[in-house]
């Protein structure tokens, strides 16, 4: 009885744990949105790895670098009507244990001429305690 009740308890556990870090990457990329909307590519960064090892892979294909990451969304979108207003349709978040997760999902720009959009690919850390984004494979359904 007494193993049954300890099995019970740590099922238990492992059921809240997962639900506050599920909630935890949630916010993550919640905060992520809410700074890109507010025009603060700083703001949305810090939902990254801050590492030279951080990874984005997008349409010029691997590049490497917490900084490098941030030039290149500065390149690309110059200012707030650049960057519009951003929505995610998160299609499946996943822990791969205690300190790994992968997020799917797609992410639409709204903005004055046109609306891009397209899908992207999320490996999250846990790293010192925080979900950090340290991959992201990003793509275009935009020519």
């Amino acid at each position: 009885m007494k193993k049954l009740l300890l099995c019970c308890l740590l099922l238990i556990g492992a059921v809240v744990c997962y639900g506050q870090d599920r909630n935890a990457i949630l916010k993550v990329i919640e905060d992520q949105r809410l700074a890109w909307n507010r025009g603060d590519l700083e703001g949305y960064m810090q939902g990254y790895w801050h590492s030279d090892s951080l990874l984005f892979v997008g349409r010029t294909g691997p590049q490497y670098g917490w900084q490098t990451t941030l030039y290149n969304y500065k390149k690309g979108y110059p200012d707030k009507a650049a960057m519009g207003q951003l929505t995610f349709d998160l299609l499946k978040v996943d822990l791969l244990g205690k300190t790994n997760a992968f997020v799917l999902g797609a992410w639409n720009l709204k903005r004055e001429n046109d609306a891009p959009g397209g899908y992207f690919t999320l490996l999250l850390r846990k790293i010192r305690g925080v979900w950090l984004v340290v991959s992201d494979h990003s793509s275009s359904n935009t020519n």
